[in-house]
C-alpha cells in the first residue's frame, strides 16, 4: 500500500547517484548500441519500460531483459570514468583504450602538438588516495625517463589531471611475446635468440644506469610488425643504490610467481641483474616450451618450486632445441647467484654465439656423476699389476698400471673442474 508513494521520495536520489557517475547513466543508452551490446530498439524499449513503471533505471531493465549483463556494465562503467577523467590531460586526444588491469587503464591516444599517437596509462582513481600506488608510478615514469634504448619503450610524459595520474609513453603497434606464445604454442628456436638478444640488450643499458627491472616476463616484451623487442612497465624496477627502498621490501617477493627469481622470492636487499637474467630464463623457457618453467595450484606453491624443484631440461619438452641452447637457458635458471650468468653482458656473448651457431663460452654441460660409481684399486691390487707383463704387447704390467693410474687421476681432476 505504501508502494505507489515510495517511488517519488526514492527518484531524486536515483537521479543524484547517476549524477554522481560523472554522466555514465545519461550516456548508458548510447554507449551499449556504440559497443554493440544492444540494438538502439532495445534501448527504446527499455526506455520505454522504464517511464512506464516511473522507477529503476537504465541499467537495471538493460539487465532484467538480458540484454547485457552486471559485468558488461561494471566494465563499461570503469572504462567511461576513465576516459572521461583522461579527456581532460592537456595536449593529448583520447581515442580508445587499450587494455586494463588491476592497476591501470592504458589508452591510445594522439599528442596533439607531434602530430603522434601515444599511449596513456591511467592510474585508477581508487588508487589517487594511496600515497604508496602514486610513489610508484612516478617511479616507473622517472625510470623509464631516465633510459634511452631502441629495445625499452620510451617515457614521454607523467603528471596528473584531476584525480587521476597518468603516463605518457611511446605507442608500440604490435603484440606481446605472451600473444606470441599463445598463438604460436612453440616458438622457434633461431626466433626466441633473436628476442633474447634484443632484450639482453635492453637490460645490459638499464643495468648501466643502475636500475634493476624486476619483472621480466612474457607480457613485458613487446613485439613491433617489424619484429623489434621493446621492454615495457618499469612498475617494479628499483635502482640498486636505493638503499632506504630495499630496507622498506626487504623479506617481501616482489615479482611474478612464474617469472620470479629465487632472490626476490628470499625478499633479499641486494637484488642485483642476475634476477632479471633469472626473468629472461623463465621467458625463453616458456617461449620454447609452452610452460612456465614450475607451476602450481597457488603462487606459493609455485614459488616454492622456483627455490626447490630441480628444473626439467627444456629439450625433454621440446625435442627440436640444441644442445647449446638448452645449456644456455638452464645456466639462466640457475638457482645459485654463483651458478648463473653474472652480468648480461656475459649472456650476450652466449647469444651471439648461438646465433652464429657456435658454442657458447659461459653454458656448458654439467656432468651428472650421481648414478656413477667410482672404484680405487688396492694397493696390493696394482702392485700385483705391476709384476706381470701384458700378454699381448709385452709391455710391462707396472707400465699400464701407472698409465691407468693416471688417467684415472686425470679424469677426475677435469670431473672436478666442470663441476
Amino acid at each position: 500500500m505504501n508502494q505507489a508513494a515510495s517511488p517519488p521520495a526514492e527518484k531524486p536520489a536515483e537521479k543524484a547517484s547517476g549524477s554522481s557517475t560523472g554522466g555514465f547513466d545519461t550516456m548508458l543508452g548510447e554507449l551499449v548500441v556504440k559497443q554493440g551490446l544492444v540494438t538502439a530498439d532495445e534501448v527504446q524499449q527499455c526506455r520505454s519500460q522504464l517511464r512506464a513503471s516511473e522507477s529503476g533505471t537504465l541499467s537495471d531493465l538493460l539487465v532484467g531483459n538480458e540484454y547485457v549483463t552486471r559485468r558488461q556494465l561494471d566494465r563499461l562503467r570503469k572504462e567511461f570514468e576513465a576516459r572521461k577523467s583522461t579527456q581532460r590531460i592537456p595536449g593529448y586526444r583520447i581515442m580508445r583504450k587499450l587494455g586494463a588491469g588491476a592497476m591501470a587503464t592504458v589508452f591510445l591516444a594522439e599528442q596533439v602538438s607531434l602530430d603522434r599517437l601515444v599511449a596513456i596509462k591511467v592510474l585508477p582513481k581508487k588508487f589517487s588516495e594511496d600515497k604508496d600506488f602514486i610513489t610508484r608510478f612516478y617511479k616507473e615514469g622517472q625510470a623509464a625517463a631516465s633510459l634511452n634504448h631502441p629495445n625499452i619503450v620510451q617515457a614521454i610524459d607523467v603528471g596528473n589531471s584531476g584525480d587521476h595520474h597518468y603516463f605518457v609513453m611511446e605507442y608500440v603497434e604490435g603484440d606481446t611475446v605472451y600473444d606470441r606464445i599463445v598463438k604460436e604454442k612453440r616458438m622457434a628456436e633461431r626466433d626466441v635468440v633473436d628476442i633474447l638478444r634484443q632484450t639482453t640488450r635492453s637490460l645490459i643499458h638499464a643495468h648501466e644506469k643502475g636500475l634493476i627491472h624486476r619483472d621480466i616476463k612474457p607480457k613485458n616484451l613487446m613485439l613491433t610488425k617489424g619484429g623489434q623487442v621493446k621492454l615495457a612497465d618499469l612498475g617494479l624496477a628499483r635502482s640498486v643504490d636505493d638503499v632506504e627502498a630495499a630496507k622498506k621490501e626487504a623479506g617481501r617477493a616482489y615479482g611474478t610467481p612464474y617469472y620470479i627469481s629465487p632472490e626476490q622470492i628470499r625478499g633479499r636487499m641486494d637484488i642485483g641483474p642476475q634476477a632479471d637474467i633469472y626473468g629472461l630464463g623463465a621467458t625463453a623457457y616458456h617461449m620454447v616450451t609452452g610452460q612456465v618453467p614450475f607451476s602450481g595450484k597457488n603462487p606459493s606453491e609455485v614459488m616454492h618450486r622456483h627455490l626447490k624443484t630441480p628444473l626439467q631440461p627444456p629439450d625433454e619438452l621440446n625435442n627440436t632445441l640444441s644442445a647449446n641452447f638448452c645449456h644456455v637457458v638452464e645456466m639462466m635458471l640457475a638457482k645459485s647467484l654463483d651458478d648463473r650468468y653474472q652480468t648480461a653482458d656475459d649472456l650476450l656473448e652466449d647469444l651471439e654465439l648461438l646465433h652464429r651457431g657456435e658454442a657458447p663460452h659461459f653454458a656448458k654441460p654439467k656432468l651428472d656423476l650421481s648414478g656413477m660409481e667410482v672404484t680405487v684399486a688396492s694397493p696390493d691390487a696394482v702392485a700385483k699389476t705391476a709384476e706381470h707383463t701384458h700378454s699381448d704387447t709385452g709391455i710391462p704390467g707396472w707400465a699400464i698400471a701407472s698409465v691407468a693410474a693416471n688417467a684415472i687421476l686425470l679424469l677426475l681432476l677435469i670431473v672436478l673442474a666442470i663441476a
